[in-house]
C-alpha cells in the first residue's frame, strides 16, 4: 500500500508536468500561426505611427530641412533668328544654352499645426547659390530671347475694347518695344531687369483697374524667388495623423480648397505636395503632384518598376494624360482655360496674371507633333526631357524624383497692337528646368531593413509554431519511449506472471546476424531411460552415480532412509 502511494505522487507530479509543458506548447504554436497571420498588419501600422509628420520627429526633421542635395539646372533658348520672325519660308531658330546650375537650399517657414483636421500650415523659402563649377556657362552670358513683358501687354488687348487697345499699342510704340530683348543669364533669372512698360503699368493701375495686374517692378523669371515666402503661397497639408494614406496631401492653398483658375475638379486643390506621396501604391495607383507654379495638380502614371540604391520602387512618369486638354481624355477639358490646344501643353494664363504661358515637358516632349514642327532646334526624347518619380510603394518615400518642365509663350496676332499683327501663332520655347533628387545611401540603407523586418517576423513565427508542436508531442514521445523501454526489458528477462516476455513492436531487429548455436541434445541410451530426457536432468542422474561412488558412505546413509 505504502509502494501504491508513492507511485501515485510521483504519477500526479508527472502529469501536472506534462499538463503544463502541453499548454505552453499550445500557447506557442497558437502565437506563431497569429504572428504570422499578422506580422505584416503589425508592422504595418507600427511603421505608420513612426511615418506620421509631427513635431520634434524624424521625420519632421527631414521634412522641413531635407537631407538630400538639392541642384536647379537650367536652360535657356537663344533665338537666333529673331529678325526674320514673321518670314513664312523661315521658322524661329532655338539653340539651347545651359545648365546653368544653382544649389537649393529649402526650408519651411511659419509652420503652423491643426490638429482639429490633423494638418499643418506652412510656407516655402528657399535660398539659391550658382554653382560655376556645375554649369556649362556663366551668368554673364548674353541671351537672345522673346520680349515676355512686352507680350504679356499686348496679349491683354485681345478682350479689351478699341480705346484700351491702342493705350497699350501706344505704349509699346512710345517706348519702342521689340519682338526680342537681348539680357544676361543673371538678369533672366534671378536678378530681374527694369522695363518702362512695366513702370507705367504700375503707374497706370487706376485707369486699368483690375484688367492690368503687375505685382512685380522687374521681370526675371525667378525674380523675388530667391530667399522669399511669398511666391509660391501658403498649404495646407494632412499630416497623416488620422488617415496615414493622406499624409503629405493637399487640403488647401492660400487657405482655398479649390483654387479658381481652371473649372470643375480641374481646379482642386488635390494631390501631393511634393514632399510625400500616398503608402501602399500599386501599379494601378495615379500619383498626382501640386505645382504652385501651374496652380494645379499634374498626374503621373505608373510605368516601370525599377531599383534605386538597391531597393524596388515603382516609376510614375508624365505621359500624354499628364498634358492633355481634353483631346485624349475628355475629363482634362476643363485644363483648356479658354485656350483649348492640341494635347501637349497646358494653359497656365489665369495662373500668370493674364500672360500668355504654356506649359510642357522639355522639347515638347510627350506633346503633338505639331509643336515640334513650329521651330527649329528641339529634339525631345525621354532620357532627357522625362519627368518621372521613382517611389517606395511600401510607404511612398520618393527614391528619385526628376522634375522637368518648359516655359513656352503663345504669338499670336493681335488687331490693333501694331508689333504683332502680322505674326505668325507660335508657341515659343523660351525656358526649361530640371531638379533632380535622389535618395541618400543613408536612408536607403534605413528603408532596406524594413523587408528584413518582415522576413524576420515571418521566420520568429515559425520558430514559435515549431517549439509549440514540440512542446505538445514531448509527453506523448516520452510515453511511447517509456513503453518501448519496458517491453524490451520484459524480452530480455524472459517470462513475466507465467507467460513469455513479448519483444516491443519498436524494437528494431538487425538484418544481418550470427546465428547461435544451439546446445545438442544426448542421444537415448536404452528404453528405461528418464521419460524427461532434457539436458539437466540427464547431467542430474550422471552426478548422483559419481557422487556414489566416490562416497560408499552416502549409499548407505540412502539405504537407511529408505528403510526407514
Amino acid at each position: 500500500m505504502p509502494q501504491k502511494s508513492r507511485d501515485l505522487r510521483i504519477w500526479s507530479s508527472a502529469s501536472r508536468r506534462a499538463l503544463f509543458i502541453g499548454i505552453l506548447g499550445f500557447i506557442l504554436g497558437i502565437c506563431g500561426i497569429l504572428c504570422g497571420m499578422f506580422w505584416e498588419q503589425i508592422f504595418n501600422a507600427l511603421l505608420n505611427k513612426q511615418m506620421i509628420l509631427r513635431p520634434n520627429s524624424v521625420v519632421y526633421d527631414r521634412w522641413k530641412n531635407p537631407p538630400v542635395e538639392l541642384n536647379l539646372d537650367i536652360y535657356l533658348y537663344n533665338w537666333t533668328n529673331s529678325e526674320d520672325f514673321g518670314n513664312s519660308s523661315t521658322k524661329p531658330i532655338l539653340e539651347q544654352c545651359g545648365p546653368y546650375r544653382f544649389v537649393e537650399k529649402p526650408d519651411k517657414v511659419d509652420i503652423d499645426w491643426h490638429d482639429k483636421n490633423a494638418s499643418v500650415t506652412y510656407r516655402r523659402k528657399s535660398y539659391y547659390y550658382f554653382d560655376a563649377a556645375g554649369s556649362n556657362g556663366s551668368l554673364d552670358d548674353e541671351i537672345i530671347t522673346l520680349n515676355a513683358v512686352a507680350l504679356s501687354a499686348g496679349a491683354k488687348t485681345k478682350y479689351w475694347d478699341v480705346m484700351n487697345t491702342r493705350l497699350v499699342n501706344m505704349g509699346l510704340t512710345m517706348y519702342q518695344q521689340e519682338m526680342t530683348v537681348t539680357k544676361t543669364v543673371d538678369e533672366l533669372l534671378f536678378t530681374g531687369y527694369s522695363d518702362d512698360m512695366i513702370t507705367t503699368a504700375r503707374t497706370m493701375t487706376s485707369i486699368f483697374g483690375k484688367k492690368v495686374e503687375v505685382p512685380f517692378d522687374k521681370f526675371g523669371w525667378f525674380y523675388t524667388r530667391n530667399g522669399s515666402a511669398d511666391l509660391t503661397g501658403v498649404f495646407n497639408v494632412y499630416t497623416g495623423a488620422d488617415d496615414i494614406s493622406r499624409l503629405g496631401q493637399m487640403h488647401t492653398w492660400n487657405y482655398k480648397s479649390h483654387s479658381g483658375f481652371f473649372d470643375s475638379h480641374c481646379g482642386m486643390t488635390n494631390g501631393s505636395a511634393g514632399e510625400f506621396y500616398p503608402p501602399n501604391l500599386t501599379p494601378d495607383s495615379i500619383v498626382g503632384l501640386f505645382t504652385p507654379d501651374m496652380c494645379r495638380t499634374v498626374p503621373l502614371d505608373y510605368t516601370e518598376t525599377m531599383e534605386i540604391e538597391g531597393i524596388k520602387g515603382y516609376k510614375y512618369a508624365g505621359g500624354p494624360r499628364s498634358v492633355d486638354n481634353g483631346t485624349l481624355y475628355p475629363e482634362n477639358s476643363c485644363f483648356c482655360g479658354g485656350e483649348c490646344t492640341p494635347s501637349g501643353v497646358m494653359n497656365v494664363s489665369s495662373c500668370r496674371f493674364g500672360t500668355p504661358v504654356f506649359m510642357s515637358f522639355p522639347h515638347f516632349y510627350q506633346a503633338d507633333p505639331s509643336y515640334v514642327d513650329q521651330v527649329e532646334g528641339l529634339n525631345p526624347n525621354k532620357k532627357h526631357h522625362e519627368f518621372y518619380m521613382v517611389l517606395e510603394p511600401r510607404t511612398g518615400i520618393a527614391l528619385e524624383v526628376v522634375a522637368r518642365f518648359q516655359v513656352n509663350m503663345l504669338i499670336e496676332p493681335l488687331k490693333g497692337v501694331s508689333l504683332y499683327e502680322d505674326v505668325p501663332r507660335t508657341f515659343l520655347p523660351l525656358i526649361w528646368f530640371e531638379q533632380k533628387v535622389r535618395i541618400t545611401p543613408e536612408i536607403a540603407t534605413e528603408l532596406k531593413l524594413i523587408p528584413r523586418v518582415l522576413l524576420g517576423g515571418q521566420i520568429f513565427a515559425g520558430i514559435l509554431f515549431a517549439l509549440g508542436l514540440l512542446m505538445m508531442g514531448w509527453y506523448p514521445m516520452q510515453q511511447l519511449c517509456s513503453n518501448s523501454s519496458r517491453n524490451k526489458s520484459s524480452k530480455i528477462h524472459g517470462t513475466e506472471n507465467g507467460k513469455l516476455g513479448q519483444a516491443s513492436p519498436c524494437e528494431l531487429k538487425p538484418l544481418n546476424h550470427t546465428p547461435t548455436k544451439s546446445p545438442s541434445i544426448p542421444k537415448k541410451r536404452n528404453s528405461d531411460s528418464t521419460p524427461d530426457q532434457s539436458p539437466l536432468l540427464e547431467k542430474t542422474a550422471k552426478d548422483e552415480a559419481t557422487t556414489e561412488k566416490s562416497n560408499p558412505m552416502s549409499s548407505i546413509s540412502n539405504g537407511k532412509s529408505s528403510q526407514n
